[in-house]
């Protein structure tokens, strides 16, 4: 990651036509908060914020945002034109840490999601937020639920045997409430632990608290 002055954060913006980025570029240039740097994808070194300017988020953006994600220490910025809940949702998943439309792109506001985004903080409009969630709930209700998931990345019986540790018990009380083998419910723990990278089963029960799961 770029250097750069201490409260100046640096950033680039990246635009499929060059009109787009020149019209950013020069809302930006002139404010001394950010030190703004040119980068291209395979860069060795990245700015700390990617601004990516788009009409919506299709799939070259998605492709950018895995790109940025798994290449970089960048923290990108989409500023779009228009977004629904399902593109907003495809672009967290890719590592999407803030979200600008395009109406409201003015230098002020710009420079500040760019200082936000820099400090690790996300910033999303504020009548997209309650769409984020919503469509997170239908992707639990809908598509993770069905199958034993959870966002968390833990199983429904994977679940109920952290929940069981939690309240004291051993192994063999677990297999007995639950009606599987001890062998059944050392390889469960077993999963999560080397899964998640978990140290002990205590550390495995705080990972679910923590997640709101137990």
């Amino acid at each position: 990651m770029t250097k750069t002055p201490a409260g100046r954060p640096s950033v680039a913006v990246h635009a499929r036509d060059p009109i787009s980025r020149a019209g950013v570029v020069s809302q930006l240039r002139p404010r001394p908060e950010v030190t703004l740097e040119d980068w291209e994808e395979g860069a060795n070194e990245a700015p700390e914020v990617v601004l990516l300017v788009a009409d919506t988020v299709d799939d070259e953006v998605l492709r950018l945002l895995r790109h940025i994600q798994r290449s970089t220490t960048a923290r990108p910025v989409l500023v779009v034109t228009e977004i629904d809940e399902q593109k907003l949702a495809n672009a967290a998943e890719c590592g999407v840490a803030g979200l600008v439309r395009r109406s409201s792109a003015t230098p002020e506001h710009l420079v500040d999601v760019i200082g936000t985004v820099a400090q690790g903080a996300g910033h999303l409009p504020p009548d997209l937020i309650g769409s984020l969630l919503g469509e997170v709930a239908r992707l639990q209700s809908q598509v993770l639920s069905p199958r034993g998931l959870h966002f968390s990345g833990l199983s429904g019986r994977e679940v109920d045997v952290l929940r069981l540790v939690a309240e004291g018990h051993d192994t063999a009380e677990i297999a007995t409430r639950l009606a599987f083998s001890e062998r059944t419910i050392k390889n469960v723990l077993h999963s999560v632990m080397t899964r998640l990278q978990l140290r002990n089963r205590s550390h495995a029960v705080a990972y679910a608290l923590r997640q709101g799961l137990i």
